[in-house]
């Protein structure tokens, strides 16, 4: 398991950009595909964007592809989450996670998880 810590969230308004940061503790940090999941009050944790070990492949949630990028520094144990064109829809606490599988949307594949950072969007 593969500890992690989220920042980088914050309120800010509609249409703006804001990049979150999750630092990762462990030797074995580039062996693990990344993601970024979010949840809203009263809905079920989503997929938002994953990255393979290398940071070679990428995959995004439909709802954000265009807007938002995922990349990694292996070197620095690190995985960021760039948001560009924020909506109120993207309103909501965003955890970084660790998975010993290859890039998945599935949550269940993600093993290892941060304490979250909140996302407000307002218009």
């Amino acid at each position: 398991q593969v500890q992690l810590v989220e920042s980088g969230g914050g309120l800010v308004q509609a249409g703006v950009s804001l990049r979150l940061s999750c630092a990762a503790s462990g030797r074995t940090f580039s062996t693990y595909t990344m993601g970024w999941f979010r949840q809203a009050p009263g809905k079920e944790r989503e997929f938002v964007a994953a990255i393979s070990w290398r940071g070679i492949n990428t995959v995004f949630a439909d709802s954000v592809k265009g807007r938002f990028t995922i990349s990694r520094d292996n070197a620095k144990n690190a995985v960021y989450l760039q948001m560009n064109s924020l909506k109120p829809e993207d309103t909501a606490v965003y955890y970084c996670a660790a998975s010993e599988d290859y890039v998945s949307r599935d949550l269940d594949a993600y093993n290892s998880w941060g304490q979250g950072t909140q996302v407000t969007v307002s218009s």
